[in-house]
């Protein structure tokens, strides 16, 4: 699989996911953690950089499309496609973002471009984001961009502390893409 960048915008770009990367992932979660772990549970699992880079080889083993979102050449987060479905041209797009980089639209002019991207060059039909309930800022994401609210995925994902969290669950579909462009709100 040949590495892959999606160009957003003139301070924005969304850049393949490579070993290399692992070091400047990992310094980030760990200076973080306490803000990323409220509601990303991968957190309490990635303990050291050998974490971190086993991370992105069974991304790339898995095929998935993950990216580095570089915001002005600086490391902001990641976003990519995850659990996709072939046989059903289905994906779910996820994402986190460093907490200096939040408020900038960065995440919400990504997902524009994962999801045109999915459609015109993954031929999917259907692209799904869950958030946590609660997860205020996260969710905004799918309804600025006109994504479906389909419901609450009851405890959908299991925390470190024994905790289920409800999800809530969004989806475009193929045939809504056109109006989407068209009045997806950024």
């Amino acid at each position: 699989m040949s590495m892959l960048t999606l160009f957003v915008d003139d301070h924005l770009y969304l850049k393949q996911l490579e070993t290399p990367d692992a070091l400047t992932i990992f310094e980030t979660i760990n200076s973080q953690r306490d803000y990323l772990r409220q509601w990303l549970p991968f957190v309490d699992h990635t303990q050291e950089i050998g974490d971190t880079i086993q991370f992105i080889k069974t991304v790339n083993q898995d095929k998935e499309r993950v990216f580095v979102l570089k915001y002005e050449e600086q490391f902001a987060g990641l976003i990519g496609f995850r659990d996709t479905d072939k046989s059903n041209k289905k994906s779910e797009i996820g994402y986190w973002l460093s907490e200096p980089f939040q408020k900038k639209g960065i995440v919400t002019n990504a997902v524009k471009v994962l999801v045109k991207y999915a459609f015109d060059e993954l031929n999917m039909n259907r692209i799904e984001i869950k958030c946590a309930v609660g997860n205020a800022p996260s969710k905004r994401i799918p309804q600025r961009l006109g994504f479906s609210f389909e419901g609450i995925i009851r405890q959908g994902e299991l925390f470190p502390d024994g905790r289920f969290v409800d999800l809530e669950c969004y989806s475009l579909l193929r045939h809504d893409m056109v109006s989407w462009l068209e009045n997806a709100t950024i």
